[in-house]
């Protein structure tokens, strides 16, 4: 049953996420293909790319202790930390190696998973921020 509340709470957070990433995106560009073409780079950038050069960061950068540097970079990719967590739940951190160890070590713990949630939260709370900023400017 937790595995399942989790797996809940991580896709509403997600839900959020992208859809306060949207109105943002919606709110600030006047032209529409412009805001259709921003929003897809970033779907891109977040679910591929993102990955991309992380993986590719811990491969140039081997000879240095990285554990840090992957909880943070972590942090600013919402689809990432959501599919570490879901991971780390159901007791298959092992299959993502020497990171999924590190992973399992923080974020295993109450303050890891604390902190994670939080780093969710603040990816929902952000974009509508910014989107209650410019809705303030903005003359409809």
């Amino acid at each position: 049953m937790g595995n399942f509340i989790n797996l809940l709470a991580v896709g509403v957070l997600l839900t959020f996420i992208f859809v306060g990433l949207a109105y943002l995106i919606a709110l600030s560009n006047n032209n529409r293909m412009k805001g259709f073409g921003l929003a897809i780079i970033i779907w891109l950038f977040l679910a591929v790319i993102y990955d991309g050069l992380f993986i590719l960061s811990l491969i140039v950068f081997e000879d240095y202790h990285l554990e840090s540097f992957s909880l943070i970079s972590t942090m600013f990719n919402p689809i990432d930390l959501s599919r570490i967590l879901i991971m780390l739940k159901l007791d298959v951190a092992a299959l993502l190696g020497y990171t999924g160890a590190v992973f399992n070590k923080f974020l295993g713990t109450g303050l890891g998973i604390g902190v994670a949630f939080t780093a969710l939260i603040a990816w929902v709370i952000l974009p509508l921020a910014a989107y209650l900023k410019i809705a303030e400017k903005k003359d409809f």
